[in-house]
C-alpha cells in the first residue's frame, strides 16, 4: 500500500526549502528595486503557504519510506518543484508563455541548462539569481539537501538517497545518511564559495561571481550574460572554470577523502583515471586542430579546446566558441561523442557517466578473452574487486535504454518540423542535461523555437536523464502498481 499521506508531506517539506531559496532572490531583487520584485513575493508566499498546509495537513503520518514511495517522491518532487519555480518567470512576464518557463525552469533543476531566453541581460537581477539556484539546488539534488537539513525522515532516507542519485555505487561519507548529505551538501558550498571568490578576483561581480559559480559547481551552465563565458573574455577566469567543472564533474566522495588526505582511496579510483585520461586525450587532439588548421596560437588553442571539452564532458553546457564552426567538421563529431560520457558517479554530472562507459570497456575486452578461452572464469575486475554479473547487466541495459530513448526521441521530435540534425541533438543534450547541442540547438542558438510539445518532451527527457532513466520509467511500468 504507497503511503500517499507521507508523500505529500514530504513534498511539502520539499516546498518549504523552496521558498527559502526563492526568498533569498526575493531580497535580492528588493535590492536592486526592479520589477520582479512584487511577482517574486507573491510566488514565494505562495509555495511557502502552499507546503505549509502539505506539511501541517499530515505530519502525524508514519514517516518510514519504502522503495516505492521513494520513486514517487523523487519523481514529482522535481516536477512539483519546477511547477512553483516557473511561477516567478511567468507571473511577472519575464517568460510570458508557461510552457517557456517552465521549460525553462526544469532544465534548471535538472541542469540541463537549455534555455529559450534570447534576452539574458534584460531579465532583472532577482530573476536570474532564481534561475542559477534552481541549478545550483538541483546539482547536489533536492532530496539529498532534505535529507541533509530537516528531520522529517525517519525511516528510509537511503531509499531516496538512492531514487535520486541511482548510479553504481554510493559512497558513504557517514555511518548515518543524513551524515552522508550534509557533509556533501558542506563539501558542494565550500567549493561554490571557493570559486565565486576566484571569479570575482578574476574580475566579475559579485552578482556575476556567485551566478556562475553557482551554475558551474551544479554542472549547470546558465549564465548572466547571452554570450556566455565568452563575454568576460578573460584566460583567467575561463581557467578558474575549467578547474571548477573538472571538480565538480568527479565524484564527490573523493573530493572528501582528498580534502581528508585519505589519498589512497583516490589514486587508486579507476573511474577517476580513465575520466582525466578523457579529458586530457580529447583536450590534445582538438587543441592540436585548433593550432593546425585553425591558426589559433597554442595557449588560446589549448584553453578553449580543454574549456569546452571538460564543458561538455561534465554536461555544464558553458560555451567560450561555437564548436560548430571548427574545421575541419569532424571536431564537433568528436564532441558530440563526449556528450555520451557524462562526468563521473557521484558528481553534479549528467550523461551515462564515466564508471559505465569503463565498466562497457572492460566487459567487451573480457568478451574477447573469453571467444579465446571459453572454459576460463573471467570476471570484470574494477577497483582490484570483481564486478558481480548483476552490475554489468545493470551497465549495459541502462546504455542500451539511453540509446533506445535517443533514437525514439529523434524520431519524435522530426515529427514536430526539426530537421534530423537538431531532432537529434535538442534529445541528447537534454537527456544527458548538456544545455548545448547540435544544428539548430547549437551553443550559438537555443530552444526558444522548438515547438510546444517538443518543450514539453523535451522536458521530461530532462528528468529523465537527471534521475538517470530508471527512477521515472519504473513508474510507468505495470509491475511498480502491484501490491
Amino acid at each position: 500500500m504507497i503511503k500517499h499521506k507521507l508523500i505529500l508531506l514530504i513534498l511539502g517539506a520539499l516546498l518549504i526549502i523552496e521558498s527559502f531559496f526563492m526568498g533569498i532572490a526575493t531580497a535580492v531583487s528588493g535590492y536592486y528595486a526592479e520589477y520582479d520584485f512584487i511577482y517574486l513575493v507573491l510566488t514565494t508566499g505562495i509555495t511557502l503557504l502552499v507546503g505549509l498546509i502539505l506539511v501541517l495537513l499530515f505530519r502525524k503520518t508514519d514517516k518510514k519510506v519504502e522503495k516505492r514511495e521513494a520513486y514517487l517522491i523523487v519523481t514529482f518532487s522535481w516536477i512539483l518543484l519546477s511547477f512553483f519555480g516557473s511561477l516567478p518567470f511567468y507571473i511577472s512576464g519575464a517568460i510570458p508563455v508557461y510552457a517557456d518557463a517552465f521549460f525553462e525552469t526544469i532544465s534548471g533543476f535538472t541542469t540541463t541548462g537549455a534555455s529559450i531566453l534570447n534576452n539574458i541581460e534584460e531579465i532583472p537581477h532577482g530573476l536570474l539569481l532564481w534561475r542559477s539556484t534552481t541549478q545550483w539546488m538541483g546539482g547536489m539534488g533536492i532530496i539529498v539537501l532534505t535529507i541533509a537539513i530537516t528531520p522529517l525522515i525517519k525511516v528510509g532516507g537511503m531509499q531516496l538517497f538512492s531514487a535520486e542519485a541511482p548510479g553504481i555505487a554510493t559512497d558513504k561519507l557517514h555511518p548515518r545518511i543524513a551524515g552522508t548529505a550534509k557533509k556533501l551538501w558542506l563539501l558542494y558550498f565550500g567549493f561554490t564559495s571557493a570559486e565565486a571568490v576566484l571569479l570575482y578576483v578574476g574580475g566579475m561581480s559579485v552578482f556575476d561571481a556567485v551566478n556562475h559559480a553557482f551554475t558551474t559547481m551544479a554542472t549547470g551552465g546558465y549564465s548572466t550574460k547571452q554570450a556566455s563565458i565568452a563575454a568576460f573574455d578573460s584566460p583567467f577566469i575561463q581557467y578558474v572554470i575549467i578547474f571548477f567543472m573538472m571538480l565538480a564533474g568527479t565524484n564527490f566522495a573523493l573530493s572528501y577523502f582528498a580534502i581528508t588526505g585519505q589519498f589512497k582511496k583516490v589514486f587508486k579510483n579507476s573511474e577517476l583515471k580513465f575520466y582525466f585520461i578523457i579529458i586530457l586525450l580529447s583536450g590534445l587532439i582538438i587543441a592540436f586542430g585548433l593550432w593546425h588548421f585553425m591558426g589559433m596560437q597554442i595557449e588560446p588553442a589549448i584553453r578553449h579546446s580543454l574549456f569546452q571539452v571538460v564543458s561538455i564532458i561534465t554536461t555544464t553546457g558553458y560555451a567560450t566558441l561555437d564548436y560548430l564552426t571548427w574545421v575541419p567538421g569532424g571536431f564537433w563529431v568528436f564532441i558530440l561523442m563526449l556528450m555520451f560520457v557524462g562526468g563521473s558517479s557521484g558528481s553534479t554530472a549528467g550523461g551515462i557517466k564515466v564508471v559505465r562507459i569503463h565498466i562497457l570497456f572492460r566487459n567487451s575486452y573480457m568478451e574477447f578473452k573469453r571467444l579465446i578461452h571459453p572454459h576460463a572464469v573471467l570476471p570484470v575486475r574494477y577497483n582490484k574487486s570483481s564486478l558481480p554479473q548483476n552490475t554489468i547487466n545493470n551497465v549495459l541495459a541502462f546504455i542500451i535504454l539511453y540509446i533506445m530513448i535517443i533514437a525514439t526521441g529523434t524520431l519524435i521530435m522530426s515529427f514536430t518540423g526539426l530537421d534530423l540534425e537538431t531532432s537529434f541533438g535538442a534529445v541528447a543534450t537534454s537527456l544527458g542535461n548538456i544545455g548545448p547541442g547540435i544544428g539548430d540547438a547549437g551553443p550559438a542558438s537555443n530552444f526558444a523555437n522548438i515547438s510546444v510539445f517538443g518543450k514539453w518532451f523535451l522536458g521530461l527527457l530532462m528528468l529523465m536523464g537527471r534521475l538517470e532513466l530508471f527512477t521515472v520509467l519504473i513508474i510507468f511500468t505495470r509491475y511498480f502498481w502491484k501490491r
